[in-house]
C-alpha cells in the first residue's frame, strides 16, 4: 500500500446468538475483499469495528463463536470500540465479571499475545491503550470514543475533557490527515428500534463547540442498518454522519416512514440533518479510502450489502460519498 493511500473496513454489530449465517457472511465478504488479487492498491489494511462484538453480554465464552471464528480468516489487524452489550453484565454470571474484562482482554493488551478464549482461530490480542482511545495513521486521526451501555450512550466528564484535547490535537495535524471520530450510539438515526439519541447530539455538538474542531466524517453503529445523513453546523461545516449497525446480527430495524405519528421527523434539532440513504433490508459492510494526489486529498466511503438471499452472489456496492479533505 503505497504512503498516500489507506484503505479499511468498518461495520458494527457483527455479532449474534441466533441465524449465525448472516455474521458469516459478512465476515468471508470482507476477507474476500482482503484475499482478492486485483490490480491496484485497493486491499484492505484493517478492520475497525464500531461495537457490540458480542452479545447479549460481554462473556468471554460468547467470543469464539460471535467473533473469532468468523474472523479466523480475516488476516489483518482489528481495532474496535466496546458497545453496550460488549460491556453489559449478566447478572446471573456465577464468576462476576467486571465490565469490559473480555473486550480489553481482546483488544486492549500492552502487547500482542494469545488469547486463553479465542479456541483454535490463531488470532492474538490487539494493542489498544484503552477502550477509549486515537488510532493514529499516516493519511487519518481515528478518535474512537466509548459511549457506555444506556440505550442512547452516555460520556464520562474524563472522556469528554480527552476528547476535546485529542480534537485539538487533531486539529494540528489536520493539513496532512482527515480527522475521523467513531462511536458506537448514533446521534442521529430514522430507525423504528432506537432512533437518535439526543445524549450523543448533545455530546458531540458540546465537544465540537469547546474545541473549535469538527470532524471530516462520523462513523456508529448499534442501530442495525445503514443510514448515511449530513449535518451542517453553524458555521458552515457539513459532516457526514454514518451509521453502519448491519455487521451480521440477524434482526435489522426497519426505518420509520414520513409522517408517521410514532416516530415524529419534525424538530430543531434535526433542521439541519438530512436523511441522504439508507439500507434497512441486508446486511453489510463499508470499505473506506482516503487517498492523497499532488491536487486532491479525499476520503471516500463505499457501502457493499451482501447477497442476504443466500444465492451465493457477491456483495455489491449499495452506496458511495466522498469527502473533500482539502483545507
Amino acid at each position: 500500500m503505497p504512503a498516500n493511500k489507506m484503505v479499511f473496513h468498518m461495520a458494527g454489530d457483527t455479532g449474534g446468538l441466533v441465524s449465525p449465517v448472516f455474521k458469516h457472511r459478512i465476515a468471508n465478504e470482507m476477507i474476500s475483499q482482503c484475499n482478492a488479487v486485483a490490480p491496484g492498491d485497493n486491499h484492505p489494511q484493517f478492520f475497525f469495528h464500531l461495537g457490540d462484538v458480542v452479545y447479549n453480554f460481554g462473556h468471554a465464552a460468547e467470543y469464539y463463536p460471535q467473533f473469532f471464528e468468523p474472523y479466523r480468516n480475516y488476516p489483518n489487524p482489528i481495532f474496535a470500540i466496546p458497545g453496550n452489550h460488549d460491556a453489559d453484565i449478566d447478572p446471573f454470571d456465577e464468576n462476576e465479571p467486571q465490565s469490559l474484562d473480555a473486550f480489553i482482554k481482546v483488544f486492549c493488551d500492552t502487547a500482542s499475545k494469545p488469547i486463553p478464549f479465542s479456541g483454535d482461530s490463531g488470532r492474538k490480542s490487539n494493542i489498544q491503550p484503552n477502550v477509549y482511545y486515537t488510532l493514529k495513521t499516516p493519511l487519518a486521526n481515528i478518535i474512537a470514543l466509548y459511549s457506555n451501555v444506556p440505550r442512547f450512550g452516555t460520556i464520562t466528564p474524563v472522556q469528554k475533557a480527552w476528547f476535546i484535547n485529542e480534537l485539538k490535537s487533531a486539529e494540528a495535524e489536520r493539513s496532512g490527515k482527515a480527522l475521523i471520530v467513531c462511536l458506537h450510539h448514533s446521534a442521529y438515526s430514522a430507525d423504528t428500534n432506537h432512533g437518535s439519541s439526543l445524549p450523543m447530539q448533545l455530546f458531540l455538538n458540546t465537544a465540537f463547540n469547546e474545541a473549535g474542531v469538527w470532524p471530516d466524517v462520523v462513523f456508529s453503529g448499534h442501530v442495525h442498518n445503514y443510514q448515511r445523513f449530513s449535518k451542517q453546523y453553524p458555521n458552515g461545516k457539513v459532516v457526514p454522519f454514518i451509521v453502519a449497525g448491519a455487521g451480521g446480527y440477524a434482526d435489522l430495524h426497519k426505518i420509520a416512514q414520513p409522517g408517521d405519528p410514532a416516530f415524529p421527523d419534525q424538530s430543531k434539532l434535526l433542521d439541519d440533518v438530512h436523511l441522504e440513504r439508507y439500507c434497512d433490508e441486508t446486511h453489510g459492510f463499508l470499505k473506506v479510502t482516503i487517498e492523497k494526489t499532488e491536487t486532491d486529498f479525499m476520503l471516500k466511503g463505499d457501502y457493499y450489502t451482501a447477497d442476504d438471499s443466500g444465492k451465493g452472489l457477491p456483495a455489491s456496492i449499495y452506496d458511495s460519498f466522498t469527502v473533500d479533505l482539502v483545507n
